[in-house]
């Protein structure tokens, strides 16, 4: 009787890895640097502004800021600007107090928003015109990124008729006129004082006629402010 040989059973033998193994590590995420608003760079702000003369029919010339009006003249600014911001115009009269001329206060309006590269015309829908009495006529522009809370709470009292005063508010603004004290506006400007800026005058005889200012503040901050004092001379 012939038994049958147990079947031979192959082994699997486990070959060694010729490269010894490498123990893997996790290279750590590369981190995001987290940058504020007060490190954010913008372009610089910019404003350009302009006196435009009625002259009969043809309409709103641009004239030598630094000209001598003469009683009768009409007057009034366009502004533009490189970027957008919120634009306040005041001027003040003979009589030593301050009128709000942009935003247009005595319709109720409010918005002083203003766009890049669009043209504001200030007064918005009527001119200003030189009287009988001698003297400068001066004005304070201030184009800000950010909203100016001093103005603010003065463009809405006014805009208002002051049904809500706060307490904090001055008494020497006069709602009926709409003209504001002396004194106030010397408070908000001690306030907005605007360093380094860049002025520039442009006076060109050729085919564009222009005449201009330039006003840049090179900071490229989220809090740029332009403020531009502007004296009429009416004689």
């Amino acid at each position: 009787m012939q038994t049958s040989k147990p079947a031979q059973q192959e082994i699997a033998k486990r070959t060694p890895s010729s490269t010894p193994s490498v123990p893997v590590r996790e290279t750590p995420a590369a981190q995001v640097p987290v940058i504020t608003a007060s490190q954010t760079t913008l372009a610089p702000l910019g404003l350009r502004y302009s006196v435009l003369k009625y002259a009969g029919d043809e309409g709103d010339v641009e004239v030598d800021a630094d000209m001598v009006f003469r009683a009768g003249d009409r007057v009034r600014l366009n502004v533009q600007t490189n970027d957008s911001g919120y634009l306040y115009v005041v001027m003040r009269g003979s009589s030593g107090n301050w009128k709000i001329l942009f935003p247009a206060v005595e319709i109720n309006e409010t918005d002083n928003r203003v766009e890049r590269g669009k043209s504001y015309m200030v007064p918005r829908s009527t001119r200003f015109i030189f009287d009988e009495q001698a003297g400068d006529e001066q004005l304070f522009v201030v184009l800000s990124r950010q909203p100016e809370p001093d103005f603010d709470s003065l463009i809405t009292h006014l805009a208002t008729g002051g049904a809500s005063p706060r307490k904090e508010e001055p008494k020497q603004v006069m709602l009926a006129k709409n003209t504001v004290d002396d004194n106030l506006i010397q408070r908000v400007r001690e306030r907005l004082v605007a360093r380094d800026l860049v002025f520039e005058k442009v006076t060109d005889s050729g085919a564009r006629k222009e005449k201009a200012n330039y006003v840049v503040d090179p900071s490229g901050s989220p809090q740029s402010r332009l403020v531009v004092d502007l004296k009429l001379q009416h004689r």
